[in-house]
């Protein structure tokens, strides 16, 4: 369907929300495919977050309706969008796991005045394809560029390995002007395929050239498990070779899989399951309780988190009767100093977060394998992307 008329539904959409008492949802994420087990994370982030917080909405009721994009797949993305815009009568877009597919969502919400809430999808450009899409993950850039910086300090030579779509392009790029500007060198870079890529036979690149260190990008979960397993097997780590990333290859869930592979990997990531922070620690015992206890919140599921509590914000000032330019308003002034995270804000220039950046070790702490956070190296750090662009 055109997007014209996609504009002029949601027009008549919105005149009839305006006196709702009812927020609905349209919530965009992977069930199945690539990731297909982050999906749930973050939909259940949501649940929790508007279960703890019902009382605060004063009577008014929030609809989730969940669909599954399958994965990275940008025109059943746009499709879903769609449905859920002119069909469902949503009053908002939120979640999507993959680049590729919240960027086919932003005209869609530029059009039909749908604020779009990203709770996961990493790469910096996605906010500036809409004036209505918030993010409350990250960018690569703000994990990346960081882990560079401190990479340089510690080692001289690095080579890079990243899946081969926008999130590991920001990466590779983000990690080598930092790691360079240090004074480091990257003896190579190769860009593997998102799905089923041969990483012995990477590995076996990456070990030929000796680096002092490997950094790598990859879609968290299964995928990281594979890249461990491979490092270990080919022997990288006896050869001198160090590991390092942004926090999507040790991801808290997938911990377990990986096994004691994983002890001593650095990363530098926004948030770690194992964190002390107590604002961490109830939202990990309230997940558990809600959840298993054999369940752990990730990233994703923060990511959600904070983007519900965004949409809670924006429902409990306009008291469920919601202005999509007046919703766009309460999202850019929105912060919160005591997020499972620490402390974040949203950038009103950008509408991208601000949050800190730690660095972590996987480590054994009470026998299961945690993600210890040992520093922070970044403070209220912006989209380092943007703010480059800014200085061009």
């Amino acid at each position: 369907m055109r997007i014209a008329k996609i504009a002029l539904a949601a027009a008549l959409v919105f005149s009839a929300a305006a006196s709702a008492q009812t927020v609905k949802i349209g919530f965009i994420t992977s069930y199945s495919g690539l990731n297909g087990n982050l999906g749930p994370y973050m939909e259940r982030a949501v649940r929790l977050y508007l279960k703890q917080h019902e009382k605060e909405l004063g009577g008014v009721k929030v609809e989730l309706l969940t669909r599954d994009d399958t994965g990275p797949n940008p025109d059943k993305a746009r499709q879903l969008a769609q449905e859920l815009v002119v069909r469902d009568k949503v009053n908002l877009l939120a979640g999507v796991i993959f680049t590729p597919n919240a960027m086919a969502m932003a005209p869609i919400a530029t059009e039909a005045k749908v604020p779009f809430v990203i709770m996961n999808a990493g790469t910096s450009v996605i906010t500036t394809r809409s004036p209505y899409i918030v993010r409350t993950s990250f960018t690569l850039w703000q994990s990346s560029y960081p882990l560079g910086q401190w990479a340089s300090k510690k080692f001289k030579t690095a080579y890079i390995l990243v899946s081969d779509f926008g999130p590991g392009h920001d990466s590779e790029e983000a990690f080598t002007k930092g790691f360079t500007e240090g004074g480091g060198k990257v003896l190579g870079a190769v860009r593997v395929p998102l799905q089923n890529p041969d990483w012995a036979a990477y590995m076996q690149r990456v070990k030929d050239a000796k680096p002092d260190v490997l950094k790598v990008f990859i879609p968290a979960g299964k995928t990281a498990t594979a890249v461990m397993k491979n490092f270990s097997d080919l022997g990288l780590a006896q050869a001198g070779i160090k590991l390092i990333g942004p926090g999507d290859i040790t991801t808290d869930e997938e911990l377990p899989n990986m096994g004691d592979v994983a002890l001593g990997v650095l990363t530098v990531h926004h948030y770690s399951a194992g964190a002390t922070r107590a604002q961490n620690k109830e939202f990990v015992a309230a997940w558990k309780k809600e959840y298993g206890a054999g369940e752990t919140p990730n990233f994703v599921a923060a990511g959600a988190y904070d983007g519900a509590a965004i949409i809670v914000e924006a429902i409990k000032q306009q008291k469920g009767k919601l202005d999509p330019d007046k919703t766009m308003e309460i999202f850019k002034n929105w912060k919160n100093p005591n997020s499972p995270r620490g402390p974040i804000a949203i950038d009103p220039e950008t509408r991208d977060i601000v949050q800190n950046e730690y660095l972590r070790e996987v480590k054994k702490v009470d026998g299961q394998l945690a993600n210890v956070e040992l520093e922070t190296v970044g403070t209220a750090v912006k989209d380092p992307w943007k703010e480059l662009q800014k200085k061009k």
